[in-house]
Parts: C-alpha cells; sequence; structure tokens
C-alpha cells in the first residue's frame, strides 16, 4: 500500500504516504487511497483528530508528471481527480499535516488542506505546475490565496519557486516551524492536545472558519451565533462548565 493508516494514540490518527521512490508523487492510485482512508476516518467515532505526513525527507513531491504528459483535457475530465480530493476537502475532524521536506504541487496543496501545517525547519513549498505548462490543479490558486494573499500567492504561482519553511510561516502558510527530527511527535502531540477536547465543538469550529472565511462577516456572525447557541445543547458543554466550577478535568464524550 502507498498509503498507511496508523494509530497515534489517544483518539488520533496517523496517515502517512509511503512511496519514497518516487518522492510520494500523488499518482491516482496514491490519490484513491486517501479519499478510502478519508471516508473512513470520517464515520469513526472513535477518532478525534488525524495527522497527514509523508517520509521524512519528502512529504509529497506532486502529481505524477509522467502519468499526465500525453493526456488530452477530456481525459483529464474523464478521471475526475475532485472525487478524490473531496473526502480531504470536506474531512469534518481537524487535521493537521505534518511536514518533512518537499511539499510542491499536488503536495502542497494536500497540506493546505488541512487545518494547521507543522513544517520541519528544512521543508520547502512551491506551486511549481507552471515550469510544466500548467496551472495548480487542485485548490492550489484559490487556497494559497487566502493563505497568504493576492501578492505573495501571485510570485509562488507566476516563477515556481519554493519558498522555505521560515518563509511560509512569515507569511501564514505554515502553522509552526520546528527541528526537521520533532515534526511527527510535536503534530501528533497536538493532534492528542486537541483529540481531548469536545470532539463536536472542534468539528463546528471547523466548520465555521472554512465556510464562514467567504461570506459577508454579518451574515458569518449570524451562523456563529447558532452554532454557539447550539453547542448549549450538548452534554460536552454541560461536562465542560460543571468541571470548570469543580475545578476538575472534563471528560468530554463527544455528545
Amino acid at each position: 500500500m502507498e498509503v498507511l493508516l496508523e494509530s497515534g494514540g489517544e483518539r488520533v490518527a496517523l496517515v502517512r504516504i509511503n512511496r519514497p521512490e518516487a518522492r510520494n508523487a500523488l499518482n491516482s492510485a496514491v490519490r484513491e487511497q486517501l479519499a478510502r482512508i478519508f471516508v473512513e476516518l470520517a464515520g469513526n467515532d472513535e477518532i478525534r483528530c488525524v495527522v497527514v505526513t509523508g517520509t521524512e525527507k519528502v512529504f509529497a513531491a506532486g502529481a505524477d508528471i509522467k502519468a499526465m504528459a500525453d493526456a488530452q483535457p477530456v481525459d483529464m475530465m474523464l478521471r475526475a481527480g475532485e472525487r478524490n480530493w473531496a473526502p480531504i476537502k470536506d474531512f469534518p475532524k481537524p487535521l493537521i499535516a505534518a511536514v518533512n521536506g518537499f511539499a510542491l504541487g499536488g503536495g502542497c496543496e494536500l497540506a493546505m488542506h488541512a487545518d494547521m501545517i507543522i513544517a520541519g525547519a528544512s521543508a520547502k513549498f512551491a506551486q511549481p505546475e507552471i515550469k510544466v505548462g500548467i496551472i495548480p490543479g487542485a485548490g492550489g490558486t484559490q487556497r494559497l490565496l487566502r493563505a497568504v494573499g493576492k501578492f505573495k500567492a501571485m510570485k509562488i504561482l507566476l516563477t515556481g519557486e519554493m519558498v522555505s519553511a521560515q518563509e511560509a510561516e512569515a507569511m501564514g502558510l505554515v502553522t509552526e516551524v520546528v527541528p526537521d527530527g520533532e515534526v511527527l511527535d510535536r503534530a501528533l502531540a497536538l493532534a492528542r492536545s486537541i483529540a481531548l477536547l469536545p470532539p463536536l465543538a472542534a468539528r463546528k469550529i471547523k466548520e465555521l472558519v472554512l465556510q464562514g472565511g467567504d461570506l459577508p462577516l454579518e451574515a458569518a456572525l449570524v451562523m456563529e451565533r447558532h452554532a454557539f447557541h447550539l453547542m448549549f445543547a450538548t452534554a460536552d458543554q454541560k461536562e465542560g462548565m460543571q468541571a470548570f466550577i469543580d475545578k476538575r478535568s472534563p471528560n468530554f464524550k463527544g455528545l
């Protein structure tokens, strides 16, 4: 299998791309396996947070160029790659990308599907599609724009040049930069801390951030207010507030 599903401990799942001979290039088999795994994890109530990663030297180096070189427009349309990206795009639980080495093209787009990106100090990010005569096709232009703004996004997209982890953090593309050897441990520790918190609230926060960002402020605030009210129908709200009053640790059950 090119994609491995492992336990991250404490209600955390670890999804690992394991195709080092091809720098973890996202060929159709990898994308199909990722889609199946994320569908499975979305329906698994035992899992509250997910970490996606690659190998120690490469997160994912983009799409398989050899598989696309002779393709025609209809070929690409019939491949319907968006179907395999949809389970990651629509994944309802917190998702953290642990990035070592290269996150290029589709690999950068995969990382941008996550809610947080933990990058190693030597990590490199790029959307180099323009160098082979195409453009990003899995949300690269749109997610990058929303993450870093027009002027930084334009430079990355129009030059295809790589940016360092430090540059990525400064422009808002990366959540944290840590030493290369600590990337996965930090991502898993963060995921486990989130998994201890009420999962319904975590899901709703993710939904509000992703959906509200493209709405007018007043409409987004109405959506937030309704979600805030809804939390008072959950057992976890009662538990969390009573634990605060009792000065004890809460036990959130996702109800």
